[in-house]
């Protein structure tokens, strides 16, 4: 079985730096672990690269050649890797073996989630040469504010009998596992950090299906309840007694 996570995240989220400390953190352990680039505009490393985009295609060659901006010379690179994608992917995958454990450094521009598929093809092809694959997606905690995680799309998923376990993971459950996995002097550090997750919702999901008036509805009051929305609002004393007195007749 191979192994692989794909890690995605806003632009300046730290993915890379997390991929940099991911593999220190493997060569201390002795654990094997590659890391791959998908940017190609990415320009410095912090980690040995095992499998580079930039090898098939760069965004300053396209931007040189179509004479573009950076945004359009990203789509048009990775619109190229869906082009080459099984010949260029396949033959970098030969240099692995079935143990391999393989994690994806991604772009963190929007567009090339909403106007190519090939990340979701790129993924498909993962899975179908034996990979389980796990997205990991980072988030600046610096912003401090509550936040809602939407799971989108779910009209289009077929099977939801499992749907559950991945929508709202147990920070108790969590924090029984880093216990178990780390020194008991990182257990106040634990604790405080299993908090963190559980006051903000940092793990949990509101599932979003735009075909149900009621699930639009859920996913705006979880928002509202973010926000305290129509809590200072003033109780309608008048109303209240006009439709008491309504009701009286």
């Amino acid at each position: 079985m191979r192994y692989a996570q794909l890690v995605i995240g806003p632009a300046g989220s730290g993915k890379s730096t997390y991929c940099s400390s991911l593999n220190q953190h493997c060569e201390t352990i002795r654990r094997t672990m590659h890391i791959v680039n998908l940017d190609p505009a990415a320009e410095v490393f912090n980690y040995p690269v095992a499998m580079d985009i930039r090898e098939l295609v760069s965004v300053d060659v396209v931007m040189e050649e179509l004479k573009c901006g950076p945004n359009a010379a990203l789509i048009r690179c990775m619109e190229y890797l869906e082009d080459s994608l099984y010949n260029w992917l396949d033959e970098e995958l030969e240099n692995f073996t079935d143990d391999d454990y393989l994690v994806f450094d991604c772009p963190g521009q929007i567009e090339i989630f909403t106007h190519v598929p090939v990340l979701k093809n790129f993924v498909e092809h993962l899975k179908k040469n034996g990979f389980n694959v796990c997205a990991v997606y980072l988030l600046d905690s610096q912003l401090e504010l509550p936040h809602v995680n939407i799971l989108s799309k779910m009209d289009l998923l077929q099977d939801k009998s499992n749907i559950a376990e991945f929508l709202d993971a147990e920070p108790r459950t969590i924090l029984a596992g880093l216990d178990q996995r780390m020194a008991p002097q990182f257990a106040k550090l634990n604790k405080a950090l299993i908090e963190l997750v559980e006051q903000y919702s940092m793990v949990r999901f509101t599932p979003l299906d735009l075909r149900k008036e009621r699930s639009i509805q859920y996913v705006l009051s979880e928002i509202d309840k973010c926000i305290q929305f129509g809590e200072d609002a003033e109780v309608k004393i008048r109303e209240l007694d006009e439709d008491m007195d309504q009701l009286e007749l």
